[in-house]
């Protein structure tokens, strides 16, 4: 019986598979191809479907790992967006994550499957920090990503938590890769803008790798400190702390 279930399983999976693929054909636009490429995304094969229609469809299939997995293992671009999209965060595995990961080639892949999956799975903190060791660029950028949407995503966090990771950002302030640069930023400004104790150490991290010696670290520090120091952070931070009162 359980043999019978699987195969029925598989089955039911391939007709949601060719109902996607369905769709992605239909809507695929050169023009939408052509602009991936301007903004520096890569693929092998995509259709040139734009992320509100695959937001959309993904909605008729919400937790479904299984078809998550199937979809992932296509290459396809519009199909891994999918995968990240639906897949079920309590069902994906170290494993899974580490495989996934391995496998991108583009910095909106990298980006979309943080902040739309992995940063809800259990290990998320541990991958954070394990993942801006690595020394493919975006295995790392992986690292300060997942640092910079835990830092807006998750509201129960304690400060120590995100102090740590302000540390790290210190560290590889000086790693002139473009994806693993503006990651680091990226991360920076997000701890930042998330309360006002947060702020100061911001702050003050971004003042220290300024001194330090190098365009990387110095662009690092002075665009985040543009937006850390503008009255529209503050603004934020203090609606921030103004909801978590009531």
């Amino acid at each position: 019986m359980q043999g019978a279930h699987i195969f029925v399983l598989l089955l039911f999976n391939m007709k949601e598979t060719e109902e996607i693929f369905s769709v992605l054909k239909k809507n695929g636009k050169k023009e939408n191809l052509e602009g991936m490429a301007r903004f520096g995304i890569r693929f092998d094969e995509a259709y040139g479907c734009n992320i509100p229609l695959l937001r959309n469809l993904a909605k008729s299939y919400r937790k479904n790992h299984e078809l998550a997995l199937e979809l992932w293992k296509t290459g396809i671009h519009e199909a891994r967006i999918m995968a990240f999209l639906i897949d079920d965060p309590a069902k994906v595995s170290e494993a899974q994550a580490e495989r996934w990961l391995k496998d991108v080639k583009s910095w909106d892949i990298c980006d979309g499957l943080c902040s739309n999956l992995l940063d809800k799975t259990p290990f998320a903190y541990q991958k954070a920090v394990e993942w801006t060791k690595r020394d493919k660029e975006f295995e790392k950028r992986a690292g300060f990503v997942m640092m910079a949407v835990l830092a807006v995503h998750d509201k129960r966090q304690p400060d120590e938590t995100f102090i740590e990771f302000l540390e790290i950002i210190y560290r590889n302030s000086t790693d002139e890769r473009n994806f693993v640069k503006k990651a680091v930023n990226w991360a920076l400004r997000q701890i930042g803008k998330r309360n006002r104790i947060l702020h100061g150490y911001a702050v003050r991290t971004a003042e220290q790798i300024l001194e330090k010696a190098g365009k990387t670290s110095k662009w690092i520090a002075n665009d985040a400190l543009r937006e850390l120091r503008s009255e529209k952070t503050k603004e934020v931070i203090m609606r921030r702390e103004k909801s978590l009162m009531r």
